[in-house]
Parts: structure tokens; C-alpha cells; sequence
């Protein structure tokens, strides 16, 4: 089964930028270094040599996953129209008495300490086609139930 990748414009943007960055700067930063650790000599012992390598095929693998993941994901801008909660939109909630803002995004953008959460969450998946004022139940993957309650809805 093919991953489905779902990007916001802003999400697709700043893999671009990720992409370009590691492609220029990054690889020169990378190949440098490993120059530099061949003219220590010995390659067989030297872990300058050996980290400038493991580097480097990180940066590598991140460059083919980015390539992927864009050649693969569907960029959904959020509708301007509808009243209910979408990939893209910025969703205010109450959520067992403590208000929460999050901003639903595909699984590729997802990072919990900014607030932008994957489509494919509990919490998510739970508010998603919903409309403002409506309550909803997520089970979260230990089996406990978050209650929500949705206070407004930014596309």
C-alpha cells in the first residue's frame, strides 16, 4: 500500500525549501568535510572520515524522501467556503476544559510542538468535516476518550 501524502501549500513550500538547501549548501557543507577528513590520512581509522560519511547518506536519504514525498502528495489548500473542518484549517477547541489550537496538516508536515497535527491522529480525524459548536469524541491510541468541542474553525 502507497503512502498518501497530504500537503498544505506552506507544508509543500518548506520541504521545497528543505530540498533546495540540502541539495546546495548542505552537500558542499558535507563533501567538504569529507575532503578535509581524507587528508588525514588512514581512511580506515579516522572518524572524521567515518562521520563526514554517515552525514552524508543521511543527507542523501532525506533528499530521496523529500523527492518522494513531493512527487507523491496531493497539496490541498483549505476550502474558503465550507463551515466545516478541513486539511489546512486552523481549528480552536475546548478540549476537556482546556482550550487547544491546532492546525490539521498532512502526516508528512506534522509536528506536534507547533500545534499542526497529522490528519490521520485521533484528535484529527475526530474533528475533521465537523462544524463549529459541534462536540466530538476521539479515542486516543491507549483507549482513552478526549472530549472536543469546537469553538472556531480559521481556513
Amino acid at each position: 500500500m502507497a503512502n498518501e501524502y497530504i500537503l498544505t501549500p506552506e507544508g509543500k513550500a518548506a520541504l521545497e525549501e528543505e530540498l533546495h538547501y540540502l541539495e546546495t549548501d548542505k552537500r558542499a557543507e558535507v563533501g567538504e568535510r569529507i575532503k578535509v577528513a581524507r587528508e588525514f590520512g588512514d581512511i580506515s581509522e579516522n572518524s572524521e572520515f567515518d562521520d563526514a560519511k554517515n552525514e552524508s547518506a543521511q543527507v542523501e536519504a532525506r533528499i530521496n524522501e523529500i523527492n518522494m514525498i513531493l512527487s507523491e502528495a496531493t497539496v490541498v489548500s483549505a476550502s474558503k467556503r465550507s463551515n466545516k473542518v478541513n486539511v489546512g484549517d486552523r481549528v480552536t477547541v475546548d478540549m476537556d476544559g482546556r482550550e487547544r489550537v491546532f492546525t490539521i496538516v498532512g502526516g508528512a508536515e506534522a509536528d506536534l510542538a507547533s500545534g499542526k497535527i497529522s490528519n490521520d491522529s485521533p484528535v484529527a480525524a475526530a474533528l475533521l468535516g465537523h462544524k463549529k459548536d459541534e462536540s466530538v469524541v476521539a479515542v486516543g491510541p491507549t483507549g482513552r476518550q478526549i472530549n472536543l468541542t469546537i469553538l472556531k474553525i480559521e481556513h
